[in-house]
């Protein structure tokens, strides 16, 4: 890939990342550390990182910190053999959760193509081990796409996450370019295959503007999204992490974002977070509030 000259314009009014800082990001920091914990706030470099921690939110990410797919918008880091994943992993997400006191989680991971089930399994003893140790938390997972396998959807799926996640990302036009080894039409497929097997667990899905899409192709993955039967709905800017990172093509203007989010509405999305620091996992705990399961 050619690389980022631009990397990222002068950041437009609208994009403000709000700083904090204090004691309760530090305490998030340090029973991360202390439990040998990843999240993707930090591997994936998120700008809503300081806001989250101070709220004492995260998002857990297992499996390793490595990812055996290499996309071009994402900061994790990349081996083509990571580690096999740790046994004690689950326990220790369940501690952490216990001292941060959180109610709503939300676990996702690198990709795993190396595993022969794509780490559905550890998903599953994840969410199991949360809700052996904490009452009444509601668990969300963020999965990769178990290279389409219904077999492995069905292993996360059979324990019953508050709510399922996959991104598809971008629009299909630019899909095979910037996701490795994914696919825009099989992760529509997954997301199908996990309203239809899912027994009602509400299926969610996300998008990042400013990667070189327009306006209509936002429009027709909205809708393709929305015809799989997911019904919660991210989109949000993307931010190139570094110079060797896809470049950005546009800054979107609040207006607009706000205009996908009203038409993702009308073709009847239950939820939808559309701005331009929407991450997938921002403010997720959101879904509670408003009653979906």
């Amino acid at each position: 890939m050619e690389k980022n000259s631009k990397f990222r314009p002068k950041l437009p009014p609208w994009i403000r990342v709000r700083v904090s800082c204090g004691k309760e990001r530090n305490e998030v920091d340090s029973i991360l550390k202390g439990l040998r914990l990843n999240t993707v706030c930090e591997s994936a470099e998120c700008p809503n990182l300081n806001e989250c921690w101070h709220r004492k939110t995260a998002t857990f990410m297992i499996l390793g910190s490595q990812c055996t797919r290499n996309c071009k918008f994402c900061a994790v880091s990349h081996s083509p053999a990571p580690p096999p994943p740790e046994a004690d992993e689950p326990a220790r997400v369940a501690e952490a959760v216990k001292k941060m006191k959180l109610s709503y989680v939300v676990v996702t991971s690198v990709t795993r193509d190396d595993l022969p089930d794509g780490g559905a399994s550890h998903f599953a003893a994840v969410i199991r081990e949360l809700y052996k140790a904490v009452n009444n938390v509601k668990v969300e997972v963020l999965t990769p796409d178990f290279n389409g396998s219904i077999d492995a959807l069905k292993t996360v799926l059979d324990e019953k996450p508050s709510v399922f996640n996959h991104n598809v990302e971008t629009v299909e036009r630019l899909s095979s370019q910037i996701r490795s080894r994914a696919n825009y039409r099989r992760s529509l497929e997954l997301l199908s295959n996990a309203v239809r097997i899912g027994g009602g667990i509400p299926v969610k899905s996300g998008l990042m503007a400013g990667l070189g899409e327009t306006d209509e192709e936002i429009l027709n993955s909205i809708r393709d999204i929305r015809n799989t039967g997911a019904s919660i709905l991210t989109i949000g800017q993307y931010l190139p992490p570094s110079a060797e990172h896809w470049q950005l093509q546009r800054y979107v203007e609040p207006e607009k974002f706000k205009e996908w989010g009203e038409y993702a509405y009308s073709l009847g999305f239950s939820f939808v977070a559309s701005s331009p620091l929407v991450r997938s996992s921002y403010n997720a705990e959101e879904l509670l509030e408003k009653k979906l399961f």
